[in-house]
């Protein structure tokens, strides 16, 4: 893996690997096969399984081993010798929640500020569509107290993070089978208009949308 898209970043094996938020793809590079599982973590879920805030995990690709020690190499190995479905979720089932359990007796989860996690949500509800000084009034902050404690916490700040949410709104209206137009694309994904989705999908792909999108299809259709 690489965490960056053609853009010299280093390539990087992993067994088992995590990763923060970030504003830029990711390259997954294989030999036109790869199995695996794929886990999203909300940044809160984050720091109750990894015990750290998702802010440390920002930009960055982490084996899994160098957060949850033996217990990552344990789930690695279970996950590569079970041989169902069944059996590696109930793996996971039981690996995340000893994670959960073994930081339960300290106070990792409960430092996160509940203005913090009430802004991931309305955020997240929105899909970035929210203006961030009108989320940082109503909790009660202000929008430069507001951006410093949420940075702190996910690794972005919250008007980043709101781009990130329209562009990945704009990268599903963009990859359906039957896709809008582009303009279409930016105005429902909450854009003032095409052109600023063309500078978000250049900054974070490194490609334009019409060639990003062509790459995908040309994926999906083997």
């Amino acid at each position: 893996m690489a965490a960056g898209v053609d853009d010299g970043s280093p390539v990087t094996r992993f067994g088992s690997v995590a990763g923060g938020l970030m504003c830029r793809s990711v390259a997954i590079h294989h030999d036109g096969r790869q199995q695996g599982v794929q886990v999203s973590l909300t940044p809160l879920g984050a720091r109750a399984v990894y015990g750290v805030p998702a802010a440390e995990l920002a930009h960055r690709l982490v084996p899994l081993d160098e957060l949850l020690g033996a217990l990552g190499v344990e789930l690695a190995d279970r996950l590569r010798a079970a041989t169902t479905w069944a059996a590696r979720f109930a793996a996971l089932d039981e690996l995340l929640l000893r994670a959960v359990s073994r930081g339960a007796g300290g106070d990792r989860v409960s430092r996160v500020r509940p203005e913090v996690a009430e802004a991931w949500r309305r955020l997240l509800a929105a899909r970035g569509r929210v203006q961030v000084g009108a989320v940082a009034t109503e909790l009660g902050w202000s929008r430069r107290y507001l951006t410093e404690r949420f940075r702190g916490e996910m690794g972005l700040s919250p008007k980043t993070f709101a781009r990130v949410l329209r562009f990945e709104h704009a990268h599903e209206l963009a990859t359906t089978h039957d896709p809008l137009p582009w303009a279409d694309v930016a105005a429902v994904s909450g854009y003032a208009d095409q052109a600023h989705l063309v500078r978000d999908w250049g900054e974070f792909t490194g490609r334009s949308p019409t060639a990003w999108r062509r790459g995908e299809v040309l994926l999906g259709t083997g």
